[in-house]
């Protein structure tokens, strides 16, 4: 009886021995992508991450981190006429924009982790902040009260009571505090000349509009903008999928 036993754990000792030696690992998989002035190659295995799953992943490093709307600045009164002129297809150029990352964002597939899920929500929050203020760019262009309406009132009031002013004098006073030069500069840098030859020109007050704008987007750009990544967590943080990594960066 105890020979039968024995020879029965023989056997299946040898047939777990077969199993475990049939089962081979999977190939890696080369994974191409680039990061800041490196072109890199990963290896990932396949039985653990899907390419559709990187790929996702990747987008929100880099490409979903890129505004998706059409750059909107303004400098002159040439190009203040056309984005007035243009306004109603501008605005419906930039819900287009929008509509088209949204659904990109929501629709993406990425490494089940709480980072990337952090990372993927805060883009979309990125999304509707950038959207929100390239509205107001272009309805404010056109009129400056709408600004008063806008979520950023409260941030940059400055700006946009000086460009809503009754009192012109008051908005130029903030125009004017623009080009002073500020602490820890030079006393003068060229910027007076500027500000005086807009001063003198027959179009002063676009010119002071435009300015007010640029000082109000800076404001409310700031005012949202996420903090850079110092650490490059996020990057270290997707490395770690690739089992082997080959790099090939432009010399400094």
């Amino acid at each position: 009886m105890k020979k039968t036993i024995i020879g029965f754990s023989l056997l299946l000792s040898a047939v777990a021995y077969g199993q475990k030696t049939s089962v081979k690992k999977s190939p890696l998989v080369l994974y191409n992508y680039q990061t800041f002035g490196c072109d890199v190659k990963g290896y990932y295995d396949p039985a653990r991450y899907k390419k559709e799953e990187i790929d996702g992943t990747y987008k929100l490093l880099y490409p979903l981190t890129l505004s998706p709307f059409s750059s909107l600045i303004v400098f002159n009164p040439v190009k203040l006429d056309k984005v007035r002129k243009n306004n109603t297809q501008l605005l419906q150029q930039a819900e287009k924009e929008y509509l088209g990352r949204k659904k990109e964002l929501n629709n993406l597939r990425f490494i089940d982790l709480p980072i990337w899920k952090k990372q993927r929500d805060e883009s979309v929050q990125l999304l509707e902040n950038e959207y929100q203020l390239t509205k107001a760019l272009l309805m404010g262009y056109t009129d400056p009260q709408s600004l008063q309406n806008t979520k950023f009132y409260n941030t940059c009031r400055e700006y946009i009571d000086a460009m809503t002013a009754q009192d012109k004098q008051k908005m130029y006073l903030v125009w004017k505090s623009l080009s002073e030069p500020k602490k820890n500069e030079d006393s003068y840098s060229g910027t007076n000349d500027t500000f005086n030859a807009k001063w003198n020109d027959p179009r002063k007050d676009d010119y002071a509009l435009i300015d007010l704008m640029n000082a109000f987007n800076n404001c409310a750009n700031h005012s949202f903008r996420p903090k850079a990544d110092e650490e490059n967590t996020l990057l270290k943080t997707f490395e770690k999928v690739f089992i082997q990594l080959k790099r090939d960066c432009d010399e400094p």
